[in-house]
């Protein structure tokens, strides 16, 4: 489980990121992080592991509070959180197995992991990874071989080789066309709901949010304007995080689109394709 007490960022600046944020995210459960541009979403994203470091609040993970801890103890509870970067953050000159691999670099020592020396046990996890998200064939694969849903795929697959107790989840479908979009948020899905894994997804699609998360944290201005299922992102709490804007016609041209891909499969299908 992970909690927030009264998280706050503010930079030197002045301006105030975060504004008191507090939640709890149970065992399991997947939470779609929305908002505009400059809400806060990946600033709180980062604070969590504190790649950016609050300026007050708590960050507890399991028990444990994240904030406050030495370098050496932060490195060590890290382990336990697991990140999927929107431009996927691979090592581009390295195999899928070795960028899959690079999730156990906090658990082996320096001469192990510079010479990519992997215990057995991790080299047949990352082998069962890889075949969970449908790459055990690009294995040997350099990472620059590969599409922007695969590459998504291989950092999934590295932050499970961490074993995680939390996953955070920054934009994974910006870069990604629609259909590979689904696929991705699919995904993360299931293996969050097979392994009882709680996520944080910071995602800019709010009719894919609506379509795959649990439950919608809405930010605005740094403070949770926002918080419920899908179902209750009505168009008044959609005003309330956005501002003013016609949300029926957003989703009429989303559907649109649903149904104009739904006729390209049934055409491709009929011919073969």
């Amino acid at each position: 489980m992970l909690e927030l007490r009264a998280l706050t960022k503010t930079y030197r600046t002045g301006d105030k990121a975060l504004n008191a944020v507090s939640l709890i995210v149970p065992q399991g459960q997947v939470v779609g992080l929305i908002g505009p541009s400059g809400a806060g979403k990946s600033t709180l994203i980062r604070c969590i592991n504190r790649l950016v470091e609050p300026s007050s609040g708590e960050v507890i993970l399991g028990g444990t509070a994240l904030t406050g801890l030495s370098a050496g103890a932060l490195r060590r509870q890290r382990r336990r959180i697991g990140m999927i970067f929107q431009e996927y953050a691979l090592v581009e000159r390295l195999t899928v197995m070795e960028n899959v691999l690079s999730g156990r670099l906090g658990y082996v020592g320096f001469w192990q992991s510079y010479f990519r020396r992997f215990p057995p046990a991790d080299i047949q996890r990352a082998y069962r990874l890889l075949d969970r998200v449908g790459l055990l064939d690009h294995a040997d694969k350099r990472a620059d071989a590969l599409s922007g849903g695969q590459r998504q795929r291989v950092g999934i697959a590295r932050a499970l080789a961490q074993e995680p107790e939390l996953l955070l989840v920054d934009e994974p479908t910006a870069s990604l066309d629609p259909k590979t979009s689904r696929q991705i948020m699919r995904l993360i899905i299931e293996i969050c709901a097979e392994s009882n894994l709680p996520a944080i997804v910071n995602i800019h699609d709010v009719p894919l949010a609506q379509q795959f998360m649990q439950r919608i944290i809405g930010l605005r201005a740094g403070e949770v304007v926002f918080d419920g299922p899908p179902s209750d992102l009505t168009e008044t709490a959609l005003t309330d995080i956005y501002g003013a804007e016609d949300w029926a016609a957003m989703r009429k041209g989303d559907e649109e689109q649903g149904e104009a891909e739904a006729e390209q499969r049934r055409i491709l299908a009929r011919i073969g394709v």
